[in-house]
């Protein structure tokens, strides 16, 4: 536990000669030794000092550490705010593809009069680009200080957080070829073709076609909050978004780096790194101060005996959180699903070091006993309801369906992947509270939202049907191997009992049942083994096949015929037929 931000990973592999300054000047030649310098000097400079500083300081929800990530709720201006960029090379000023005030390195070869004329122009960059208040204090510091190395780094951090663009750092080869990071600029814009990516990420994914305004209109916010998601954010501020989006063209790129990002409002370091070992998208890590559950009994034992709590009496720990990013793929029920949580850690707030394994903002647990609180109307928190309205507590009926909204949509994807034991768990809490008699006259004057969460719950019910079809058509049932017999017959007795749940309807559903039942029929070898080869005297296994591949032949005849259906019945809508006749894009 900490009495003072000042005593942060003061027993570490960081030395320090007070709070601002370290006894050895920190040399680092690889992105991961300079990122573990980062971490230690973020996590001390920007998320403790301020805790400590501020006693009302924002410590953030756990859910908000799960993806999909909300919208903040509001930004806290008076806390550290700051973005970088860390380059594994020399950099090439006139050929970097993005604009930066560039600062220049010392070393022992150069005459001091050299020396002196590189750490002035250094400063007096650095100093045109900080509020004109702060310029005599920070020349009193740094006079006689070299700004550009990253024993500066701590002092020069209060400066370099006002500012509203970002840092650079990257690679010097001294005169003796030795390999050392510096800061090498201030002021940084990182480029953000915003418009162009979500268009060729859309198309790419087959959710926007060419001059297809509709459909665009339809997908944008989902391709938008997808493809932000997979570097990390939500839908953002123009820091992070700038931020996501140079990471992923520096990727494409073939970089080594590393960029990192501090936003005022969601108070979390959020990095963004290849190393060369990641193909398909960077690597996406969080850290944040965070309080553990007083459910989470064990852990906080554990977390209190190794000495990781911040706060012992707040229970406050300082959390890193390592994330999986996700191919999108059409069919899967959970589409949606961009990022996922690969693995959490704790950070020891003395000496750096990491508790692992631990599991704590995806404990099902944690997850049920939330949502027994919310229906209960015993939930004191507060939560985006629909990305616009912030409402706190449950205290009232409305407050309670807005906030079992927000909880079933934050969830959706989890619940729909998580055992048959934990949806048995919330099936029966939802059904005593929205199917309980004692509730329908409340209901009764709040039915436009009732429906809304009822939606909600009905389709989270569905797609945990479809996405034991999509096991199926790998031939996997309940984790379990089986052969095409076993998988003809769990598959039609599934679409038969999903097809009488259709009168709550949604779409995507039925289209991934269609195209799911598709790749059944089609599959090949069941086609050549099976179905296609004849036989005068079939045997008693394969004519239980044929039987149940006419069935399924017949079942997703009878989606095909139900989604028609309801198309027809939308474009009879008096609304969609006004539009369309006034020439109007829907």
């Amino acid at each position: 536990m900490l009495n003072s931000w000042k005593s942060a990973f003061t027993k570490g592999s960081l030395a320090w000669t007070d709070e601002w300054t370290l006894a050895d000047q920190p040399v680092f030649s690889d992105l991961a030794g300079l990122k573990h310098f980062l971490d230690l000097a973020h996590i001390r400079h920007t998320l403790l000092k301020p805790y400590f500083e501020n006693s009302d300081y924002p410590l953030l929800d756990l859910r908000e550490l799960l993806p999909s990530f909300e919208a903040d709720l509001w930004e806290h201006k008076k806390l550290p705010g700051f973005s970088l960029v860390a380059f594994a090379r020399p950099l090439n000023y006139f050929n970097e593809v993005f604009q930066f005030d560039l600062l220049h390195p010392l070393h022992q070869d150069l005459r001091e009069a050299q020396a002196a004329e590189i750490m002035g122009r250094n400063l007096q960059h650095f100093q045109n680009r900080i509020h004109k208040g702060l310029h005599e204090q920070f020349r009193l510091q740094f006079a006689k200080k070299d700004i550009s190395a990253l024993g500066s780094y701590p002092e020069a951090m209060p400066f370099l957080t006002t500012m509203d663009r970002g840092q650079v750092m990257s690679l010097h080869n001294d005169a003796s070829g030795r390999k050392r990071f510096y800061l090498s600029g201030v002021y940084a814009s990182f480029p953000s073709d915003l418009d162009t990516e979500i268009k060729r990420y859309g198309l790419r994914i087959g959710k926007f076609m060419v001059k297809d305004n509709e459909l665009y209109e339809k997908n944008r916010l989902f391709v938008y909050q997808y493809l932000m998601e997979l570097y990390g954010f939500p839908i953002a501020s123009e820091r992070r978004t700038s931020a996501a989006l140079f990471a992923r063209r520096l990727h494409k790129m073939g970089e080594k780096f590393l960029v990192r990002t501090l936003g005022q409002s969601d108070r979390t370091l959020t990095t963004i790194w290849n190393n060369a070992e990641n193909t398909h998208y960077p690597k996406v890590e969080k850290i944040a101060l965070t309080t553990i559950d007083p459910e989470q009994e064990d852990l906080i034992a554990a977390v209190k005996n190794g000495g990781f709590f911040v706060d012992e009496k707040k229970r406050v720990v300082i959390i890193r959180v390592r994330y999986l990013q996700h191919k999108f793929s059409q069919d899967n029920v959970r589409q949606e699903r961009a990022l996922s949580v690969e693995s959490q850690e704790l950070i020891h707030p003395l000496n750096g070091e990491a508790l692992q394994d631990v599991n704590i903002i995806r404990e099902s647990t944690s997850m049920f006993l939330r949502l027994n609180d919310i229906v209960r109307g015993e939930y004191s928190g507060r939560i985006f309801y629909k990305r616009h309205e912030l409402v706190e507590n449950t205290e009232t009926e409305e407050k309670r369906l807005k906030f079992l909204y927000a909880w079933l949509s934050k969830h959706q994807r989890r619940i729909i992947g998580y055992s048959d034991e934990f949806f048995a768990n919330v099936l029966k809490v939802l059904d005593n509270y929205l199917l309980s008699p004692e509730n329908y006259e409340t209901f009764a004057g709040l039915n436009d939202l009732y429906q809304e969460v009822v939606g909600k719950y009905s389709y989270i019910q569905q797609a945990r049907k479809v996405r034991l079809l999509e096991d199926l058509q790998h031939r996997i049932f309940k984790g379990e191997r089986i052969n095409y017999q076993r998988m003809l017959v769990e598959t039609t007795a599934l679409l038969q009992n999903l097809k009488f749940e259709i009168v709550s309807y949604f779409d995507p559903l039925v289209v991934n049942v269609i195209s799911i039942g598709a790749n059944i029929l089609n599959d090949r070898y069941l086609l050549r083994t099976y179905i296609e080869k004849k036989e005068e005297d079939p045997s008693p296994r394969r004519q239980e096949i044929r039987k149940n591949y006419g069935k399924l032949v017949g079942l997703i005849d009878d989606f095909k015929a139900i989604r028609k259906s309801r198309q027809e019945a939308l474009l009879r809508h008096p609304l969609i037929t006004s539009v369309k006749t006034s020439g109007i894009q829907s």
